[in-house]
Protein backbone atom coordinates (compact mmCIF):
# COMPACT_ATOMS: atom_id res chain seq x y z
CA UNK A 1 0.00 0.00 0.00
CA UNK A 2 0.81 3.57 -0.30
CA UNK A 3 1.43 4.01 3.29
CA UNK A 4 4.52 1.85 3.34
CA UNK A 5 6.41 4.12 0.60
CA UNK A 6 6.06 7.27 3.18
CA UNK A 7 7.58 4.91 5.83
CA UNK A 8 10.37 3.71 3.29
CA UNK A 9 11.25 7.38 3.19
CA UNK A 10 11.29 8.59 7.17
CA UNK A 11 13.41 5.38 7.50
CA UNK A 12 15.99 5.84 4.66
CA UNK A 13 15.86 10.05 4.70
CA UNK A 14 17.92 10.03 1.13
CA UNK A 15 20.08 12.99 0.33
CA UNK A 16 18.16 14.55 -2.32
CA UNK A 17 19.52 17.34 -5.14
CA UNK A 18 17.13 20.30 -6.33
CA UNK A 19 18.02 22.40 -8.98
CA UNK A 20 14.30 24.09 -8.42
CA UNK A 21 12.69 27.58 -9.09
CA UNK A 22 13.76 30.36 -6.94
CA UNK A 23 10.64 31.79 -6.10
CA UNK A 24 9.79 28.42 -4.35
CA UNK A 25 13.31 27.07 -3.74
CA UNK A 26 13.05 27.64 0.54
CA UNK A 27 9.59 26.04 0.59
CA UNK A 28 11.13 23.01 -1.32
CA UNK A 29 13.98 22.22 1.22
CA UNK A 30 11.16 22.92 3.88
CA UNK A 31 8.74 20.11 1.99
CA UNK A 32 11.61 17.67 1.39
CA UNK A 33 12.77 17.91 5.25
CA UNK A 34 9.02 17.60 6.24
CA UNK A 35 8.11 14.38 4.41
CA UNK A 36 11.75 12.83 5.60
CA UNK A 37 14.20 13.14 3.20
CA UNK A 38 17.01 15.70 3.51
CA UNK A 39 17.54 18.84 0.85
CA UNK A 40 20.71 20.18 -1.05
CA UNK A 41 20.53 23.00 -3.76
CA UNK A 42 22.81 23.73 -5.85
CA UNK A 43 22.94 24.84 -9.24
CA UNK A 44 26.63 25.78 -9.99
CA UNK A 45 28.32 23.84 -12.67
CA UNK A 46 31.56 24.21 -11.14
CA UNK A 47 30.80 22.14 -8.46
CA UNK A 48 27.37 20.21 -9.28
CA UNK A 49 28.55 16.55 -10.73
CA UNK A 50 30.46 16.61 -7.31
CA UNK A 51 26.84 17.39 -5.31
CA UNK A 52 24.62 14.95 -7.52
CA UNK A 53 27.64 12.26 -7.03
CA UNK A 54 26.78 12.16 -2.97
CA UNK A 55 23.12 12.27 -3.55
CA UNK A 56 20.30 9.34 -3.62
CA UNK A 57 17.91 11.78 -6.15
CA UNK A 58 17.82 14.55 -8.11
CA UNK A 59 14.72 17.21 -8.83
CA UNK A 60 15.38 18.96 -11.70
CA UNK A 61 12.65 22.46 -11.98
CA UNK A 62 12.85 24.72 -15.10
CA UNK A 63 10.34 27.70 -13.31
CA UNK A 64 13.75 30.52 -13.23
CA UNK A 65 15.90 28.83 -15.93
CA UNK A 66 19.12 30.41 -17.28
CA UNK A 67 21.99 29.55 -19.03
CA UNK A 68 23.92 28.43 -16.60
CA UNK A 69 21.46 26.65 -14.64
CA UNK A 70 20.50 24.86 -18.21
CA UNK A 71 24.11 23.31 -17.78
CA UNK A 72 24.00 22.61 -14.33
CA UNK A 73 20.80 20.07 -15.33
CA UNK A 74 22.73 18.75 -17.99
CA UNK A 75 25.60 17.95 -16.29
CA UNK A 76 23.85 16.71 -13.04
CA UNK A 77 21.11 14.81 -14.88
CA UNK A 78 23.90 13.05 -16.89
CA UNK A 79 26.09 12.35 -13.37
CA UNK A 80 22.57 10.89 -12.32
CA UNK A 81 21.93 8.52 -14.96
CA UNK A 82 25.48 7.21 -14.99
CA UNK A 83 25.07 6.29 -11.09
CA UNK A 84 21.60 4.63 -11.73
CA UNK A 85 19.75 6.98 -9.72
CA UNK A 86 16.08 8.40 -9.96
CA UNK A 87 15.83 11.93 -12.17
CA UNK A 88 12.68 14.06 -11.93
CA UNK A 89 12.00 16.61 -14.36
CA UNK A 90 9.11 19.52 -13.47
CA UNK A 91 8.58 21.16 -16.55
CA UNK A 92 7.88 24.71 -15.81
CA UNK A 93 6.11 26.60 -18.37
CA UNK A 94 7.88 24.55 -21.17
CA UNK A 95 5.23 25.69 -23.86
CA UNK A 96 6.11 29.77 -22.70
CA UNK A 97 9.29 30.03 -25.02
CA UNK A 98 12.17 28.07 -27.12
CA UNK A 99 14.55 28.31 -24.73
CA UNK A 100 12.59 26.13 -22.42
CA UNK A 101 11.22 23.58 -25.00
CA UNK A 102 14.81 23.06 -26.18
CA UNK A 103 16.55 22.87 -22.89
CA UNK A 104 14.02 20.18 -21.61
CA UNK A 105 13.90 18.47 -24.91
CA UNK A 106 17.73 17.91 -24.71
CA UNK A 107 17.62 17.22 -20.98
CA UNK A 108 15.27 14.47 -22.10
CA UNK A 109 16.75 13.00 -24.52
CA UNK A 110 20.41 13.24 -23.12
CA UNK A 111 19.52 12.64 -19.30
CA UNK A 112 15.86 10.45 -19.42
CA UNK A 113 13.65 10.73 -16.31
CA UNK A 114 12.63 8.49 -13.79
CA UNK A 115 9.55 10.71 -13.75
CA UNK A 116 7.88 13.85 -15.07
CA UNK A 117 5.69 15.77 -13.07
CA UNK A 118 3.59 18.71 -14.60
CA UNK A 119 0.38 20.08 -15.58
CA UNK A 120 -1.96 18.54 -18.31
CA UNK A 121 -0.74 21.67 -20.86
CA UNK A 122 3.10 20.90 -19.99
CA UNK A 123 2.70 17.19 -20.68
CA UNK A 124 0.69 17.46 -24.02
CA UNK A 125 3.24 20.46 -24.98
CA UNK A 126 6.38 17.52 -24.04
CA UNK A 127 4.55 15.11 -25.91
CA UNK A 128 3.38 16.84 -29.15
CA UNK A 129 6.26 19.45 -29.35
CA UNK A 130 3.99 22.15 -29.47
CA UNK A 131 0.94 23.25 -26.77
CA UNK A 132 -0.76 26.01 -24.87
CA UNK A 133 1.44 26.79 -21.86
CA UNK A 134 2.18 30.47 -20.93
CA UNK A 135 2.81 30.07 -17.14
CA UNK A 136 3.11 27.75 -14.41
CA UNK A 137 -0.88 27.36 -14.92
CA UNK A 138 -2.97 24.67 -17.16
CA UNK A 139 -4.75 26.92 -19.99
CA UNK A 140 -8.43 26.85 -19.12
CA UNK A 141 -8.70 24.74 -22.55
CA UNK A 142 -6.27 21.67 -20.69
CA UNK A 143 -8.25 20.65 -18.13
CA UNK A 144 -8.42 17.33 -16.58
CA UNK A 145 -12.64 16.18 -16.21
CA UNK A 146 -14.19 12.77 -15.31
CA UNK A 147 -15.35 13.54 -18.56
CA UNK A 148 -12.44 13.33 -20.36
CA UNK A 149 -10.39 10.91 -18.14
CA UNK A 150 -11.19 8.10 -21.34
CA UNK A 151 -9.26 9.86 -23.26
CA UNK A 152 -6.41 11.83 -21.34
CA UNK A 153 -5.37 8.54 -19.76
CA UNK A 154 -4.43 6.68 -22.86
CA UNK A 155 -2.54 9.58 -24.01
CA UNK A 156 -0.94 10.02 -20.78
CA UNK A 157 -0.06 5.78 -20.68
CA UNK A 158 1.67 6.64 -24.23
CA UNK A 159 3.64 8.93 -23.43
CA UNK A 160 4.68 7.30 -20.63
CA UNK A 161 5.85 4.15 -22.53
CA UNK A 162 7.81 7.05 -25.44
CA UNK A 163 10.02 8.00 -22.40
CA UNK A 164 10.66 5.58 -20.28
CA UNK A 165 9.01 7.74 -17.36
CA UNK A 166 6.36 7.77 -14.88
CA UNK A 167 4.41 10.39 -15.79
CA UNK A 168 2.37 12.37 -12.94
CA UNK A 169 -0.13 15.17 -13.85
CA UNK A 170 -1.35 17.49 -11.56
CA UNK A 171 -4.57 19.23 -11.92
CA UNK A 172 -8.19 19.17 -10.16
CA UNK A 173 -7.64 15.06 -10.81
CA UNK A 174 -4.02 14.25 -10.01
CA UNK A 175 -2.94 11.13 -12.54
CA UNK A 176 -0.17 8.97 -11.88
CA UNK A 177 0.76 6.58 -15.07
CA UNK A 178 3.32 4.15 -16.32
CA UNK A 179 2.82 2.57 -20.03
CA UNK A 180 0.44 0.19 -18.22
CA UNK A 181 -1.15 1.12 -15.38
CA UNK A 182 -2.48 4.82 -14.27
CA UNK A 183 -3.41 5.76 -10.63
CA UNK A 184 -6.06 8.33 -10.88
CA UNK A 185 -6.15 10.57 -7.58
CA UNK A 186 -9.04 12.46 -6.32
CA UNK A 187 -7.11 13.89 -2.94
CA UNK A 188 -6.33 17.65 -2.67
CA UNK A 189 -8.24 21.40 -2.32
CA UNK A 190 -8.91 23.73 -5.53
CA UNK A 191 -7.53 26.28 -2.86
CA UNK A 192 -3.85 24.84 -3.24
CA UNK A 193 -3.82 26.96 -6.65
CA UNK A 194 -3.55 29.81 -4.49
CA UNK A 195 -0.15 29.48 -3.39
CA UNK A 196 2.83 29.66 -5.51
CA UNK A 197 5.17 26.53 -5.83
CA UNK A 198 2.79 23.63 -4.68
CA UNK A 199 3.82 22.02 -7.48
CA UNK A 200 7.97 22.52 -7.07
CA UNK A 201 7.14 21.12 -3.49
CA UNK A 202 5.48 18.31 -5.10
CA UNK A 203 8.32 17.62 -7.49
CA UNK A 204 10.70 17.82 -4.43
CA UNK A 205 8.69 15.00 -2.67
CA UNK A 206 8.45 13.01 -5.50
CA UNK A 207 12.12 12.83 -5.93
CA UNK A 208 12.28 12.20 -2.41
CA UNK A 209 9.87 9.25 -2.53
CA UNK A 210 11.67 7.89 -5.50
CA UNK A 211 14.84 7.64 -3.87
CA UNK A 212 12.90 5.96 -0.86
CA UNK A 213 11.87 2.98 -3.13
CA UNK A 214 13.93 1.72 -5.76
CA UNK A 215 12.02 -0.45 -8.31
CA UNK A 216 9.01 0.72 -6.85
CA UNK A 217 8.73 3.60 -9.26
CA UNK A 218 4.81 3.99 -9.85
CA UNK A 219 3.67 3.51 -6.25
CA UNK A 220 6.33 5.62 -4.90
CA UNK A 221 5.10 8.47 -6.87
CA UNK A 222 1.78 7.96 -6.30
CA UNK A 223 2.39 8.09 -2.55
CA UNK A 224 3.85 11.30 -3.05
CA UNK A 225 1.23 12.98 -5.32
CA UNK A 226 -1.37 11.59 -2.69
CA UNK A 227 0.55 13.06 0.35
CA UNK A 228 0.55 16.01 -1.02
CA UNK A 229 -3.24 16.60 -1.83
CA UNK A 230 -4.24 14.90 1.75
CA UNK A 231 -2.19 17.52 3.54
CA UNK A 232 -3.97 19.97 1.42
CA UNK A 233 -7.26 18.32 2.72
CA UNK A 234 -5.96 18.41 6.20
CA UNK A 235 -4.39 21.78 6.27
CA UNK A 236 -7.61 23.40 4.75
CA UNK A 237 -9.76 21.77 7.63
CA UNK A 238 -7.03 23.01 10.29
CA UNK A 239 -7.66 26.99 8.63
CA UNK A 240 -9.01 29.74 11.46
CA UNK A 241 -10.82 32.86 10.62
CA UNK A 242 -8.66 35.42 9.51
CA UNK A 243 -6.10 32.60 7.99
CA UNK A 244 -5.29 33.64 4.17
CA UNK A 245 -2.85 31.50 1.79
CA UNK A 246 0.50 32.01 4.18
CA UNK A 247 -1.39 30.35 6.32
CA UNK A 248 -2.43 27.73 4.69
CA UNK A 249 0.74 26.84 2.81
CA UNK A 250 2.50 26.35 6.41
CA UNK A 251 -0.06 24.07 7.34
CA UNK A 252 0.33 22.15 4.60
CA UNK A 253 4.15 21.70 5.19
CA UNK A 254 3.24 20.80 9.01
CA UNK A 255 0.53 18.02 7.49
CA UNK A 256 3.07 16.82 5.88
CA UNK A 257 5.74 16.50 8.41
CA UNK A 258 2.88 14.99 10.51
CA UNK A 259 1.73 12.66 8.13
CA UNK A 260 2.09 8.61 8.44
CA UNK A 261 1.81 5.57 6.54
CA UNK A 262 -1.44 4.10 8.35
CA UNK A 263 -3.02 8.33 7.83
CA UNK A 264 -1.64 8.02 4.04
CA UNK A 265 -3.58 4.50 3.54
CA UNK A 266 -6.95 5.88 5.12
CA UNK A 267 -6.79 9.23 3.41
CA UNK A 268 -5.40 8.64 0.06
CA UNK A 269 -8.08 8.87 -2.45
CA UNK A 270 -7.70 7.05 -5.91
CA UNK A 271 -8.35 4.18 -7.98
CA UNK A 272 -6.76 2.43 -10.60
CA UNK A 273 -7.37 2.67 -14.28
Amino acid sequence: MLGECIENLRRRCPLVHNITNVVAINDVANVVLACGARPIMSDEPCDIQEITSICDGLNINIGMLKKYTAESMLLAGKKQKELGRPRVLDPVGVGASSFRKETVFNLIREVGFTAIRGNISEIKTLSMGTGNTTGVDADLADQITEENLDQIIPFIKAFSGKVGAVIAVTGSIDLVCNKEVCYVIRNGRAEMGKITGTGCMLSGMLASYLAANPGNELEAAAAAVCTMGLAGEIAWSRMQEGDGNASYRTKIIDAIYNMDGETLNKGANYELR
